[in-house]
């Protein structure tokens, strides 16, 4: 499937980044949490900010880290570690959250819609 221009979505600015840290953008009513993996700014990941088992908002807030070579993010709440990649939750692979293909494009974090 062709991606056409108008199907990617700006939801913040490279500025509003902070490295190996996470920020929240909203898209379509729902909550994004945003990392940017070390220094390379190309380098960012997006998943679905509500944690499902601690039921809010709040995976932005979590500790960016590997398990058995997969980037993960921790849940400030109950500490499960969630994957960068496929949303799944590395503890109890019945949670997930969802994963967006994010790019940069002059300065801007855009959103696959």
């Amino acid at each position: 499937m062709q991606m056409l221009e108008q199907d990617w979505t700006t939801i913040c600015r490279t500025d509003d980044l902070i490295t190996n840290s996470g920020v929240c953008a909203l898209h379509n009513g729902e909550q994004i949490a945003i990392f940017c993996i070390g220094e390379d700014i190309q380098n960012i990941k997006a998943i679905g900010n509500y944690d499902p088992k601690g039921k809010a908002n709040v995976l932005y807030r979590g500790i960016i880290g590997s398990i058995a070579d997969e980037l993960v993010v921790a849940s400030p709440l109950y500490k499960d570690h969630y994957s960068l990649e496929t949303g799944v939750c590395v503890e109890d692979e019945s949670l997930s959250v969802p994963v967006y293909e994010i790019r940069v494009v002059h300065g801007e974090v855009q959103v696959l819609s």
